[in-house]
This record gives structure tokens, sequence and C-alpha cells, in this order.
């Protein structure tokens, strides 16, 4: 386990450890090779074949060396891990196999096509040719009677690795092109020279091995099985060399130095990648729920708090920096981030790299960052607000976007919580308008600063009771109805309520509300950093849904949802939650509300609520709702489920101005009218209000109608 406790060995050690290993290893490879004679080669090639005894022996001293320095320098790196605090992650080991073997078969990239199948033929290729040389030095090694690389094998093995040559360079050049005439502005904005000598380096260490075995072939004088070997043969037959002694041992030399250079550069540049990531990817299965905050314990009970959130390096857990090293930089984060789409200043992958410098630039000793920056942006101290700017953080919608596209599993949304904890709570330095949602929840439990007394307003009207939780009924109810703040002051969101309400009694679903015992969930609170806020708020409703025998809950705010359902066990409150669209669609399917069709066709898009979806992975109840209704057609928007975009509310957004660039909700909303549909179908309350009031903004209110799935089902129930 990492962490920023004192033990007798740390990660770095045991990196340390491995490489001496390793090297020691190479070394051994050298004195095994002595063992056995190489013997006579039957349609084959002999190791080493044309290079002097001197430039062997410097060859595996070199190898040794080079595998030791590169884990050197991989020890400094991780040395920088141990910095954070612990982090715990119990979970199962076929879980981490499977999120390996995810990185190492590349199965994530490949969700983007042309980046997933450039990036294949590097990796597959480089690993051929890597498979090959070991391969090669196994034959090396065995006594004259097993060398298996002669004959049909060695056809065999020479046409493959010529195919894997091909497919490797192929990539290279795929992956320069791109850089150089490339469009994605993900790709132009972080291209930097560092990027194309990599790739330069990458695609030497390819043409050189090629050059290498066309000297090789001429020394041979051109033997017929080594056709097999067509592209060295190709490059062998259109060399103007008749001895190719010198130009095959120049180019053994230079290949070899390639891949020692390779070796060193790996731990100091992006290429480090090519290890962190798989690490990173297994290690990353957690037991907390995918839509949770990380816990940091119960604050209420602390006596003595040094700090809440990150401020420092050393705030972050070993995990959090253990991310930073396994960016590969691709941008994929920030290319589908509302907040940024919509000119706003934060860029997750920016937040990524400028933690990571950071960390880089405060180890002792100092690393190399992940991208370079002028000489005036280097840091002082261990501070993350050196690089990172409050603007930034309070851009967040925390739609997880990011973290749902980020191909090596990197937690982008739990770093920027975790700053906002700091500067809410440490530093008070928070938008002036969050300051009134904060004295609302604390005074009024909710951060509309509504009275609590008019928490069963919403009722009143209705041509039945709404039964209220108490002790005299509490064996007797199976679920507590959480209306949510939205559903009982919000004008828009009220008929949500009563409709939600009517379809539960229709279907005979036993069920009670708490009524002005039911206080916000504290989600906003949270998600902006006031956890005090949140916890007060959190630990009297568990205690209160607890003394009331509470086990299942239904909610139709997402954010509600997400909050009791994978945050309150963090405090001692576990109940089985359902979203209303959840409930609905087992009830419309079982037969208890029967649904019946539209007047007249007409077309829906469903917005997906980012709490619904990418936290908590609802995608399909609220669309089934809608799709069992005759006569109406769903028309999906270009970005839809796991790729939807935000409505711009959520993290806390609902309550501050957004006077940067583009709102994310007119975003969203020119979205939705651009696929022609009559309405627009939501399944949470901040998206009925982000919705509805993007639409009237770009004048479609008469022609556009935004409506919560459950007001569009009791308007096509079934005739008696």
């Amino acid at each position: 386990m990492m962490n920023n406790q004192k033990k007798d060995r740390q990660v770095n050690d045991y990196v340390l450890l491995f490489s001496a290993g390793a090297a020691l290893g190479t070394i051994f490879l050298w004195g095994a090779s002595y063992i056995f004679p190489e013997g006579e080669i039957v349609q084959g090639r002999r190791v080493f074949e044309n290079i002097p005894k001197y430039l062997q022996y410097l060859f595996y001293l070199l190898s040794a060396s080079s595998i030791f320095i590169c884990g050197y320098l991989f020890s400094l790196r991780a040395k920088n891990w141990t910095r954070g605090t612990e982090e715990k992650r119990k979970v199962k080991f076929s879980q981490r196999v499977i999120n390996l073997f995810d990185g190492l078969l590349m199965r994530t990239l490949l969700r983007f096509k042309a980046a997933g199948l450039m990036h294949s033929m590097i990796y597959l290729g480089f690993l051929g040719l890597f498979a090959g040389t070991i391969t090669l030095e196994i034959h090396h090694l065995m006594p004259p009677s097993l060398k298996f690389l002669q004959g049909t094998t060695y056809l065999v093995y020479s046409f493959s690795l010529e195919l894997a040559s091909l497919v490797y360079l192929a990539g290279i050049a795929w992956a320069l092109y791109r850089r150089i005439f490339g469009t994605e502005d993900r790709l132009k904005t972080k291209t930097k020279m560092d990027d194309y000598l990599t790739l330069l380096l990458l695609g030497f260490m390819g043409v050189s091995g090629l050059t290498t075995e066309a000297g090789r072939i001429i020394v041979e004088g051109f033997p017929n099985y080594e056709k097999w070997s067509f592209v060295g043969y190709f490059i062998a037959e259109l060399l103007p060399i008749e001895n190719g002694i010198i130009f095959h041992r120049i180019s053994w030399i230079l290949h070899v130095v390639s891949f020692f250079v390779f070796l060193i550069v790996l731990p100091q540049s992006k290429l480090r990648h090519i290890v962190t990531s798989p690490v990173n990817m297994y290690l990353s299965p957690n037991e907390r729920p995918k839509g949770a905050m990380k816990d940091i314990g119960n604050l209420m009970e602390l006596e003595d708090i040094d700090t809440v959130g990150v401020e420092l390096i050393e705030n972050f857990t070993w995990k959090q920096l253990l991310d930073l090293d396994a960016c590969t930089t691709c941008g994929r984060c920030t290319s589908v981030c509302p907040a940024n789409l919509t000119g706003k200043p934060l860029d997750p992958r920016e937040i990524i790299l400028k933690v990571g410098q950071v960390m880089s630039d405060t180890g002792e000793p100092p690393v190399p960052s992940t991208v370079t920056t002028p000489i005036d942006l280097k840091v002082k101290s261990s501070s993350v607000f050196e690089r990172v700017t409050p603007e930034e953080l309070w851009a967040c919608t925390s739609c997880k976007a990011c973290d749902e596209i980020c191909p090596v599993n990197i937690e982008i949304l739990d770093k920027i919580l975790d700053m906002r904890r700091h500067l809410a709570l440490m530093a008070s330095d928070f938008p002036t308008e969050l300051g009134k949602a904060y004295v609302a929840m604390e005074n009024s439990s909710n951060p509309w600063g509504a009275s609590q007394n008019d928490r069963m307003k919403w009722s009143e009207d209705l041509d039945f009771d709404i039964p209220l939780l108490e002790e005299n009924n509490k064996e007797e109810v199976e679920y507590l109805y959480w209306v949510g703040c939205a559903g009982a002051f919000d004008d828009r969101n009220v008929p949500v309520t009563k409709a939600v309400a009517t379809l539960l009694k229709r279907a005979n679903v036993s069920y009670a509300v708490l009524g002005p015992k039911e206080i916000c969930t504290g989600d906003s609170a949270r998600r902006t950093g006031n956890e005090f806020v949140f916890q007060q708020l959190a630990i009297q409703n568990i205690e209160n849904m607890n003394n009331l025998n509470v086990k299942k809950v239904i909610t139709q705010c997402p954010h509600c949802f997400n909050t009791i359902a994978n945050e309150y066990p963090q405090l001692g409150g576990d109940f089985e939650v359902i979203h209303h669209s959840q409930l609905l669609t087992e009830l419309v399917q079982s037969g208890k509300i029967e649904v019946g069709s539209t007047e007249k066709p007409y077309s829906i898009t469903y917005h997906d609520s980012c709490y619904l979806g990418r936290h908590n992975d609802i995608y399909t109840a609220p669309r089934e709702i809608v799709g069992s209704i005759g006569g109406i057609e769903i028309r999906e928007m270009k970005r839809q489920g796991t790729k939807s975009f935000c409505c711009g509310a959520g993290g806390g957004r609902m309550w501050m101005e957004e006077n940067t660039g583009k709102k994310v909700n007119i975003e969203r909303s020119q979205e939705a009218i651009d696929t022609g549909a009559d309405e627009v179908a939501v399944a949470c309350p901040f998206c009925y209000i982000m919705m509805d009031d993007g639409v009237k903004e770009l004048g479609e209110g008469e022609n556009v109608r935004v409506r919560d799935v459950s007001l569009i089902l009791l308007d096509n129930l079934k005739k008696d």
C-alpha cells in the first residue's frame, strides 16, 4: 500500500529492486549464452552475425545499465506517489485483471476508431518485434540440438516480424500525420517538439531494425530463404553495396543505441504512459459507488481538524497522484467538457497536467512533468493553487463526462471536487451567490430558502390525501417517496410531484412522504465543497429515516437519488433507492399502469441527466416510459447516453451565475431543438428548469415543450 506514513519499504523501493533484478538477469543471460556452442544453423541466422565480440560484450553491459537506469528513473516517479495519503481499494482481484487487460488489449482506446486503430498498430507492432527479440534470445541460449529458429520455423518467424515492422511503422507514420496535418484541437494545442522527437525516435528504432536486417542479408550473400524477410530483402536489393559488413555493423549499433535511448526516455517523457496507464487501470477498480464523492469521515465527530479537501499535493491520495502520471494528454476529457466547450476557463486535461507539474516539480528530486512549460511557470511549493485557479474549479458542472471518456481510467472529477472542498471550507473562496445557497441550506434546510412549513403545499389541490410517514404507520409503508426541494418548492417541478403521486396511487403503491421532516439531501453543498453543511443535513435525514424504519426510497431527482443511494451509506444510511423513472417503468411493464396512445402522433427527444446516466448508469428506464406510449416517435440527440451533454446545473452550478461564454443550457437546448422533436423529455428537476429556460430563451417556447417523463405518462394513460 502506498501512503505517506513511514514504512520499511515503499513502492519506489520495489520498482528499484525490480529494475536491479532485471539488470542482473541481463548479465546472467550474457553468461548463459556461453554455456552451449552456437552449432550449425540450417536455413536460419546466427545471433550476433557479423558483430565483433567486444560489441557483444558492450551490448549486454549497456543493456543491463539502461534497464537499471530506466527502473531507477521510474522509481523516482513512483516516489512521488508515496507522498499521497492512504486509500484502500478493496475489490476482487478479477476486477483488477479485467481492467488490466482492458488496457493491455486497448479495449478502452478502441472506442475511438481512428485513434484506437493507430495506437493498436504501434502497440501491437512493437510487441510483435519485442517478442521476436525475446524469441531470438531464447533460441540463442539453447543447446545446438534444441535450436528452433531454423527451416520452416525460421521462415514463419521472419515473415511475422516483417509484418509487425510494417504495421508498427505505418502506425508511427499515421501518428505523425495526425500531429502535423490533423485538425483536432485537442491534439494541436498540446503537440510539442517533444512529441515529434518521440515519434521520430520510435520510427528510427523500426527503420534501423530493417536496415540492420538488410545489411545482414547482404553480408550473408542474399540466401534464398531470407526472401521471407521480404522488407529487409527488398531494402538490401536497393542498396548500392557489395560488401555490407560496415553498413550492417553501423546499422546494428544505431539500432541498439536507439533502443537504449528509448529506455532512458521512457520514464521521463509522455511515453511513460506505456507503463503507468495499464498500472493505473489495474489499480482503478473501487468499491466506492461510481456516483459517490470520496468519504472523508464524519466531521461532526472530529475534535481537531487541520485541513479539509486538497491544497497540497500531499493532501491527495496515492491513487490520485498515480493518475497524474498515467495521463496520455490525449485531450478527450477536454473535448467533452461542457464548461470548456462553452467558453469557460475549465479544461480537465489542464487540471491534470497542472497538478501533475506541481507534483513533478516539487518531488525530491524533481522529475520531468508530462508536458514542458515555459521557465516562468515553474512552481515553488506543493500547493496545487500555484497552477490551478478557483475560476477553473467553480466552472465544473460535475457531469462526469471527463471520467467517462478517459481511456486510462483517470478520476478527474474527484480531484476537482477535493480542491473545491479546500476552497469552500478552508479558504472561503467561492462565488458570492453560492454563499446565499449555503445560508439557505443552513437556515431553511433547502437552497430555495423556502419555509419547511410549505413542504406539503404541492398536495393541497389534489383530490386524494398524501400519507405522511409517522411512528404509527412506519411498519405498513413500503416506500418513502422523497419529494426533494425542487419537487416541493419549484413551480415547474410541483406538477411533476403531483403526477408521480397520482401514478403511485393509480398503481396502488404503498408509499408515504416525510412532509416538513424532509430536508435537503445536501447534494449541492457537497458538490461545491461544503462538507460541513452536507453532513449536517445528511446526518439529520439519516437519523430521521432510520428512526422511521425506512428501507426503500423513491426519488424523482437524480441528485437526491445519487446522494441517498451512494453517499448516505458513508454516514450510516443504507437504503434501497429507486428513481421514479425506474419504478414507473416497472409498473408499466407489470400492467399496474396501463398506457394508451397520444391523440395525434408527435416526436420526443430525451435529455439524459448526468446524475441519472453517467453517475448511475440509468439510461433505458426514462426512454422505456416514453417508448411505451403509442403515437410517440423518439428522436435521439447527437450526444446521448454515455456521451450526453450536461444541462449546466450540476455541481452546484444551479445556484451560480453563468457570465462567461455561452450558457451550457443554451448549447444543449439548441441540440434538442435541432432534432425537430415536438417535446423534450427529462427525468430531473434541474434538467427541467435548465432545458425549459433554454428552449424559451432560444425563442422556441411556443413550438417545443419540455416536460418530465411522469407528466408525459400521466397524459397518455389508457382510457377507462
